[in-house]
């Protein structure tokens, strides 16, 4: 098996894709990028078994209602969604508030947060891969699926918090998850990518990403039951992992 992660920004230069191939009971980090373009993505997609996108791919069912009604001056789907409450529904999908139920984390909003504009690179690749590789389900059930690396992170007893940013505390911060991560995870060969991923919270969220697809792949995160299973085709689901990293390793 070969698994692709991507945490995705709004522009290549912050963008990152990392590789591992999967075989004889490990794993080896064989492609970590930084600068990625859209196209590279496309790529590295349709020779990847499964793909973990750290970004939106979707946004709240009742947001496109709510903005239809404001722009024809139809009251009644904005006045819907009038106080603090209603507006909720407006910024959080049904996945986000599941995560945050399930981790105690809470996803930045597609819709009114610094993810719109990740979140329109995003439907553009989406689009660009089912031209060329077919459609993917939003839910996570065909090649590609949505992950969130810091729950990841958290569901596999790891710290989440405090490696972003370009400070000498973050810096030492992620040096040490990523130690963390190798010592949990001893079948991880990053091929000599240690100093990159422990210079750069991009491309070590993009590994985060490329190992939580291997669990999806697996079947071993949560999928939506009976009761999110609408949503998830539509807003998108977050795939968090449901078994520790020795899981992955199919040893």
């Amino acid at each position: 098996m070969r698994t692709l992660g991507v945490d995705l920004a709004a522009g290549t230069k912050k963008t990152a894709v990392a590789v591992l191939d999967w075989v004889g009971g490990g794993a080896r980090l064989v492609a970590l990028s930084l600068d990625v373009s859209d196209a590279d993505i496309v790529r590295r997609f349709g020779s990847c078994d499964m793909t973990g996108i750290d970004c939106p791919v979707g946004w709240p069912d009742a947001f496109l209602p709510f903005l239809a009604g404001h722009l024809s001056f139809d009251a009644h789907p904005v006045l819907d969604h009038d106080g603090i409450e209603g507006r909720r529904l407006l910024a959080y999908r049904d996945t986000d508030r599941f995560v945050t139920r399930q981790t105690g984390l809470i996803p930045l909003s597609v819709s009114a947060d610094r993810l719109a504009h990740p979140a329109m690179r995003c439907a553009v690749i989406q689009a660009k891969i089912a031209r060329d590789h077919g459609p993917q389900a939003r839910d996570g059930s065909g090649r590609l699926a949505e992950v969130y690396p810091a729950a990841s992170l958290k569901s596999w007893g790891l710290p989440a918090r405090g490696y972003k940013g370009r400070g000498g505390a973050e810096t030492e911060r992620l040096a040490l998850i990523l130690d963390g991560l190798t010592a949990a995870a001893p079948w991880l060969d990053l091929a000599g990518y240690d100093d990159r991923l422990a210079g750069s919270d991009d491309m070590f969220d993009a590994l985060i990403a490329s190992l939580t697809a291997r669990a999806v792949a697996l079947g071993r995160t949560m999928r939506p039951d009976d009761g999110h299973a609408k949503a998830a085709r539509t807003e998108g689901w977050i795939h968090l992992p449901t078994g520790g990293l020795h899981e992955l390793n199919g040893a």
